[in-house]
């Protein structure tokens, strides 16, 4: 087993991840078979067409891949459980209601639903129930849960997107961005509070190079990209100001929290490399464009999802850093492991021998 100060046996993940979210197997769209015939060759609510980063760190740590627990509620979740929903908030709806932010696609399941989730199987209780357990048993869900790593995230990217798609100005976005890294906060409190004690918090990724932000709100003012990448310069800014305000709170909680270890994930920096250097990482050269045969300058189509009838997926999407438009590729989730594993989960590194080559993480079988 791996050590920091104890065993890291278990990974509990609760969160929505912008790029790789996973969902429960019954969804019709997660049913398309050009989301899992690359690697999985079966239905696995993934939005990708291979493994996530989370799988690529299970991998390396022994682990079976971590199944969502929508779908599978009966599920023991010994050695790990996601609740990541797709397109869930950090913030409850009815406060992104008051800030203005009414979109009718807005899910139901925000991040402290999530929690709440979360904390009713942990107890083994039915929601709303009292929750009364002997000390033994306090104790030892409490050992538990210090030696599990807790990935916190990507959340947050749909609170802010809800916004923009109704036409919000980034300044009025600016005003939820509080609101969300307070969430994130308070749920890393929370499960401080029931014995967590290792945590995974990641930032945003660059969403002005994401093809559906560029296909969105394609401008033709040249100053609004980026002369290096192409990306959208605002977008990034704005990810830029969330991940600042994000970081700021983990150094708080670190400082308040010595005996835990908060680890934040720098998604953006490592993803904004793909289109600095995208043949170094074995991308094509203008890496912009989606995985799909949709046509124009980011094969993406917001009516025409990647898999979805009439639309082909690219033949090789190790090439691309986008899967769909909105998620990324296997390939760079691959990376974007490979960061972590030698940045903020170092001491995971430290314990193995060797590191398996990035060829080996990223191969499609």
């Amino acid at each position: 087993m791996l050590q920091l100060h104890h065993q890291l046996r278990r990974l509990h993940l609760r969160h929505r991840k912008l790029s790789s979210s996973l969902r429960s197997k019954s969804s019709s769209k997660n049913r398309i078979p050009a989301l899992w015939r690359y690697f999985f060759h079966r239905p696995t609510g993934r939005y990708s067409d291979g493994r996530l980063i989370i799988d690529f760190i299970a991998e390396f740590l022994g682990l079976p891949y971590v199944s969502p627990y929508v779908g599978h509620e009966n599920q023991s979740f010994e050695k790990g459980i996601n609740f990541a929903v797709a397109g869930a908030t950090a913030v409850e709806p009815e406060l992104l209601k008051e800030k203005g932010i009414t979109a009718n696609y807005i899910t139901n399941v925000s991040l402290k639903v999530q929690l709440d989730i979360f904390k009713n199987i942990l107890y083994g209780l039915p929601s709303g129930a009292k929750r009364r357990r002997s000390s033994l048993l306090f104790s030892r869900l409490r050992r538990t849960l210090g030696n599990s790593l807790f990935l916190v995230g990507e959340i947050g990217g749909n609170d802010y997107n809800y916004g923009f798609l109704m036409g919000k100005t980034i300044q009025e976005i600016k005003e939820i961005v509080p609101l969300v890294i307070n969430t994130i906060s308070s749920t890393i409190v929370e499960l401080y509070n029931l014995g967590a004690r290792t945590f995974l918090v990641p930032g945003k990724f660059p969403t002005g190079c994401s093809p559906s932000c560029l296909t969105r709100f394609r401008t033709t003012y040249t100053t609004d990209y980026d002369s290096l990448t192409g990306c959208l310069k605002r977008p990034n800014e704005f990810s830029e100001y969330h991940n600042d305000q994000l970081q700021k709170e983990l150094i708080r909680l670190q400082k308040f929290y010595p005996n835990a270890t908060i680890n934040y994930a720098d998604y953006y920096d490592v993803v904004l490399q793909f289109y600095h250097e995208p043949t170094q990482y074995g991308f094509m050269e203008k890496p912009l464009a989606a995985c799909c045969e949709i046509g124009g300058l980011y094969n993406f189509a917001a009516d025409r999802p990647c898999g979805s009838e009439g639309v082909e997926c690219c033949n090789d999407p190790s090439k691309y850093v986008s899967w769909d438009g909105i998620h990324l590729t296997e390939a760079a989730h691959g990376w974007m492991a490979k960061s972590l594993l030698n940045g903020p989960l170092a001491f995971l590194v430290s314990t193995r021998p060797a590191f398996p080559l990035v060829s080996d993480l990223i191969s499609v079988s």
